[in-house]
Parts: structure tokens; C-alpha cells; sequence
């Protein structure tokens, strides 16, 4: 592609409750942050961005009204600059972004700010009270059911054990503090005092997860008529679990290389089997890297959205990755999903760890509820 980062940035991960960390902004506020954070880093770049695209799944309240086009004006965006919103679930910001480098590369925009924002403490989960959490005219295998009650059953239909995802968890919080005060959060922006990921809790041991009951069978009943009457095995623990959170991530994308800090090699959408929910990340990282002409192994370091224990447990398992490549900073199960932003935040994430390592290659990958994928390959130009 023809499409350029010149830069990437984040907020840090906060926790969605009314004392969290950045509960007091509104999600505008956390994107105005990003965009002044953005701006002073390239020189007054990102205010004459010739749009704003912005992911976000709970498109109501707070985040209502065109959550992109109120956040461009609150952060002074020129008049003529357009903004639009998307909902494509929980890969939402990485669309956003993917969205952006299609537009720079039609020559509809030569800069476009794109990226996610979700304030759960302001807009929780399931917020949009949507017909079709509840529609019971869908066929079973496309009826909605909460994303960990799918997580809980496509553990149970590929065997990962609860030992499996009590060692990314436990991984996971403990490259999370490892990060903390390294290279690895550089493009990470402190809003309103917070300058670390408040979900994380680096007290976590194997004893103390072991000791954790799995906690999501009451819901699993909740949704009984939509599951057709199967029980699951319900395996997944609290601490499997990516914390729900307040946070945004932001890009400045370009058709000029100048200035950039990665190229943007490939970039694949993917739907996948609604009932299995959280596959099609796998199918969107295999068109992205074919797309690519590259493989796993030609990357330096992977960003793998931990959507629950079983997803990372499935990936490290089928795809016999280096483990030192993947989620080196940690990843959600430690630091938390703020659904519409996640995907713009491993893409910062992602630019930060190839800066660290000095690596040249890396790939994120994203998937959510119902069959959504994203992933994307990057080249970091300063290698």
C-alpha cells in the first residue's frame, strides 16, 4: 500500500467505573488529548488533518451525536475537514485506521486522523440496547450471545485447558509490568493524572489463579434459549477476561512517506462463523499477510488482541510463534478492552515494540463478537 503512520499515540487504559482514572473526560476529551499529543509530536501535523475517522461501539450518550465529528470540533479540526463514526465491534479502531490509509491511498484525503475511543464508564457494555441482543427470530447460530459465553464455548469445542489460559494470564500481567517505565509505553499519553494501565495488577501470581472459580455460568443460563439448550463447560476465570475500560488510540495516517514512522504493507477485513465469534481475526491476519507476500515468521513483533484466554491460548498453539515476538508489553487480559479503541492502541502498542526491538516488520491482529476481523501489517521505516 501506499499509505503511511506518521504516527501513533494512546491513552492509557483506565477503569470503567465513576472513580476510574479517566472517568471524569468525555470521550471527545480523550480524543482532543490524543490530537494535541499528536500535534506537538509532527509539528502542527495533526491539525491539518483532512479528516477524522473514529471507531466506537456504543454509539449513544457520551459517545453519540457523531462521536468523531464532535470530537473534531472540540479539538479546533479545520471547518473542512470531514468526520464520521463506525461500529464494526470490538476491531473498530484498527477499520478506522484501515479505512483511512484506503482513502489517503485513493487520494480522497493526503491526511487523515483515525483511530477509537470507548468510555465504558459512561457507556457500558451493551449500552445501545440494540434489538438484536434480544431478537429471537435469528437462526441459533447467528443469535447474539455475550462475547465470553462465546469465549467459554469455543474453549470448550478446542479443548484449551484452564492450565492453557492461567499461563497467558499470568504472561500477560507480567509483561504488562515489565513495560511500565520502558520504551514499550513511549507513545502513551497521560490524560488527567493517569499515566499507567489502571486495570493491570502485577500482584497476580499462578497460585492466585488458580484459586479463581470460572465465573461466567450464570450468564451462560441467561442465554440459554439462544445457545439452543447446550451447556458449556464454563472455563474462563475473571482474570481471563480483559478488563472493560475508558481509553482511545489515534493515528495520523498519510500519503506521504515523509516524516513516518511505518509503512502500511497490508491491511484485511474479515467476517468468520458468527457461532465461533472470535475466529476471524485468523482469517483476517492470513489475507493481511498473504496480502503481504510475508509470513509469521518474517515478523519481528506481533500484537494479538487477547479477546479472552482462549484466543491467545489458540493462537500460540496452532501457529508455534515465538512467544518472545507476541504481546511483549503484555496485553488486554492485563490492561484491559476498551472496545471501539483497542485496535488503534495495539497499533501504537505494535510501532512501540518495533521501536524497542528495533525491528522492521510487525503485525496486529483484531477480532470480535459475531465474526469480525482486522489485522495489518507494518514496515517500521526507521530500521
Amino acid at each position: 500500500m501506499t499509505a503511511y503512520i506518521v504516527d501513533a499515540v494512546r491513552t492509557p487504559r483506565a477503569k470503567a467505573r465513576p472513580d476510574g482514572g479517566l472517568a471524569a473526560l468525555k470521550p471527545h476529551e480523550l480524543v482532543g488529548g490524543l490530537i494535541d499529543a499528536l500535534d506537538q509530536r509532527n509539528g502542527g501535523a495533526a491539525r491539518k488533518a483532512d479528516a477524522l475517522i473514529l471507531g466506537a461501539v456504543g454509539q449513544v450518550g457520551a459517545q453519540g451525536a457523531n462521536v468523531a465529528l464532535v470530537s473534531k470540533m472540540h479539538a479546533g479540526l479545520p471547518d473542512d475537514a470531514f468526520a464520521f463514526s463506525l461500529n464494526n465491534y470490538c476491531v473498530s479502531g484498527l477499520t478506522a485506521i484501515g479505512q483511512a490509509a484506503n482513502m489517503v491511498e485513493a487520494g480522497n484525503a493526503k491526511t487523515a486522523l483515525a483511530g477509537g475511543v470507548e468510555m465504558m464508564s459512561r457507556v457500558p457494555f451493551m449500552g445501545d440496547r440494540a434489538d438484536y441482543y434480544e431478537d429471537a427470530s435469528f437462526p441459533h447460530r447467528t443469535r447474539y450471545i455475550p462475547v465470553v459465553v462465546a469465549a467459554d464455548r469455543l474453549a470448550e469445542d478446542i479443548g484449551v485447558s484452564r492450565q492453557e489460559m492461567d499461563e497467558a494470564a499470568l504472561r500477560s500481567q507480567q509483561r504488562a509490568a515489565a513495560a511500565e517505565g520502558t520504551a514499550l509505553v513511549k507513545s502513551r499519553i497521560p490524560l488527567n493524572g493517569l499515566d499507567r494501565e489502571e486495570p493491570a495488577r502485577a500482584s497476580t501470581t499462578a497460585e492466585s489463579l488458580a484459586a479463581m472459580e470460572p465465573a461466567f455460568a450464570p450468564l451462560g443460563e441467561q442465554y440459554a434459549e439462544a445457545l439452543n439448550g447446550r451447556t458449556i463447560d464454563h472455563r474462563h476465570t475473571v482474570a481471563h477476561a480483559p478488563p472493560m475500560c475508558d481509553g482511545a488510540g489515534l493515528s495520523l495516517v498519510s500519503a506521504a512517506a515523509e516524516g513516518a514512522r511505518a509503512r502500511i504493507v497490508a491491511y484485511a477485513e474479515a467476517g468468520g462463523d458468527p457461532e465461533a465469534s472470535l475466529t476471524a481475526g485468523f482469517t483476517a491476519m492470513d489475507r493481511a499477510l498473504a496480502k503481504a507476500g510475508m509470513t509469521l515468521d518474517d515478523m519481528d513483533r506481533i500484537e494479538f488482541m487477547e479477546a479472552f484466554a482462549v484466543t491467545i491460548v489458540k493462537f500460540t498453539r496452532e501457529r508455534k510463534v515465538d512467544l518472545d515476538k507476541v504481546n511483549v508489553g503484555g496485553g488486554h487480559m492485563a490492561k484491559g478492552h476498551p472496545m471501539g479503541a483497542t485496535g488503534a492502541i495495539l497499533l501504537s502498542s505494535l510501532l512501540d515494540a518495533l521501536d524497542a526491538a528495533d525491528g522492521r516488520y510487525g503485525i496486529v491482529v483484531a477480532a470480535g463478537a459475531q465474526g469480525v476481523g482486522a489485522a495489518m501489517v507494518v514496515e517500521r521505516l526507521d530500521h
